[in-house]
């Protein structure tokens, strides 16, 4: 994977971390368009690169982030991230075997594009606006609306939105815990992506991440100007996306998925 093509995808990922849109699907889809082979370090890259995306949360909300005066934020955060972390770990597998899966992964764009189309009729009378209205069942509950987000496709932020919605949460309030809990779920899925996980362990050469990240002058400039474009890319679509879904809802993002997903779904099933 040359540079040009690694800060496309990290684009690609900057742009759609945080919209109810799937960045595994988009960067997935992407990769293959340009003609990448599906390598373990691929597989990692695109994962380890959300590094730099959760990194924009952290400083788009820094006063959150660093008020220690608000150690329930802190408490709501580490209790919602656990079904993630012991839900990933035991079924990481499954998961990655799903990751190639470019028809499976089309098929679930496209359900959730259904999903939003009426997630806004579902979810009429909101009565939390502020972070400081969740309470630690609330988090843990949305904590595991996240896991739906293990199939690919799903996309994690609309999970966690969706979830902060049953709670009660209005939309801006939603999306924004969504983008706090990122920050400890994408960070855990990072260190282990880079030095827990051993990729390609049915190859002749397994790795941890860091080694193929080591291996060569290429694969740590990649690396590194990955986790920065998705950085760049990222801070300026937290506040547009806001924004937007405070104006317009779901609806666009639904269209959008079942759109894109059946074009894909076409592409795949016929063309590859």
């Amino acid at each position: 994977m040359d540079l040009i093509k690694a800060i496309i995808i990290a684009i690609v990922e900057g742009l759609t971390e945080y919209l109810p849109i799937s960045s595994t699907a988009h960067m997935g889809f992407t990769a293959n368009l340009m003609g990448l082979e599906e390598t373990e370090f691929l597989k990692m890259f695109q994962v380890s690169i959300q590094f730099g995306a959760i990194l924009s949360v952290v400083v788009a909300y820094w006063k959150k982030f660093f008020d220690l005066n608000n150690l329930q934020f802190y408490f709501k955060l580490a209790f919602a991230v656990v079904p993630a972390l012991v839900l990933g770990y035991l079924f990481d597998d499954k998961i990655e075997a799903v990751l190639g899966n470019q028809i499976a992964i089309s098929s679930v764009l496209v359900l959730g594009g259904v999903v939003l189309l009426f997630a806004d009729r579902w979810f009429k009378n909101p009565t939390i606006d502020d972070e400081k209205g969740i309470t630690i069942k609330k988090a843990v509950t949305i904590g595991f609306w996240q896991c739906l987000a293990m199939m690919p496709g799903t996309s994690r932020s609309a999970a966690s939105i969706i979830g902060g919605m049953t709670q009660g949460l209005t939309r801006k309030a939603a999306a924004e815990f969504s983008f706090f809990l990122a920050v400890p779920t994408m960070l855990a899925v990072t260190v282990y992506s880079v030095f827990v996980k051993t990729w390609g362990k049915e190859t002749p050469n397994p790795q941890k991440g860091y080694e193929m990240i080591m291996e060569s002058q290429e694969h740590i400039t990649v690396f590194i100007v990955g986790n920065v474009v998705a950085f760049i890319v990222a801070l300026i679509a937290i506040k547009a996306f806001i924004g937007f879904l405070n104006k317009y809802g779901f609806r666009p993002w639904g269209w959008y998925r079942i759109f894109v997903g059946i074009a894909l779904l076409i592409y795949f099933y016929w063309f590859q």
